[in-house]
């Protein structure tokens, strides 16, 4: 038999995202002198967060380079972002090794076929309701909640739940 995703979030000590599709709903605005917006979910925010001071390994790999998702995420205590990764496997293997993880420890939450090759590599492959058919083929948990609209406090919220590690009394605070 099989096993489920709620046991593999038994054994998640790391949490990697991409932005663009997950963190966002995919969209960008885009300004005449061309800025770029992106909106990110609060709630999303509160959950990585939380996760941050839960002492979980959060990562963030985004083919983007906007630097304002490098200042929001650093705000909630990330130190580990990796923009502008077109080949996010590059920078997955450099995070691993760095950090001493294995993949067999790993969450990773992505929507698009970018995302693929990590995915496949992982111990929990995720995705957000509205991510590409193929990806929600590799993904052994697909949120019921969409890229953006707090797909990500979805998927946090239970591995910490898994682990007796949620609570609503929490330090969480973030600007």
């Amino acid at each position: 038999m099989a096993t489920s995703y709620k046991e593999i979030m038994n054994n998640i000590d790391t949490l990697i995202f991409d932005v663009d599709g997950v963190l966002t709903n995919g969209m960008i605005t885009i300004t005449t002198d061309g800025q770029m917006y992106r909106h990110m979910n609060i709630k999303d925010g509160y959950a990585l967060r939380s996760a941050v001071l839960a002492g979980f390994n959060v990562c963030i790999i985004s083919g983007g380079s906007n630097e304002g998702v490098r200042k929001r995420l650093e705000g909630l205590g990330i130190t580990d972002i990796y923009l502008g990764a077109h080949q996010k496997m590059i920078q997955f293997e450099e995070y691993c090794s760095n950090k001493g993880i294995d993949a067999s420890t790993i969450m990773y939450m992505g929507d698009d076929i970018p995302d693929l090759p990590v995915m496949q590599q992982v111990a929990l492959a995720c995705a957000p309701q509205d991510a590409a058919p193929e990806i929600k083929d590799v993904a052994e948990y697909i949120s019921q909640i969409k890229g953006g609209d707090g797909c990500v406090r979805d998927v946090i919220e239970q591995v910490m739940r898994v682990q007796g590690k949620w609570t609503t009394q929490t330090e969480a605070k973030y600007d």
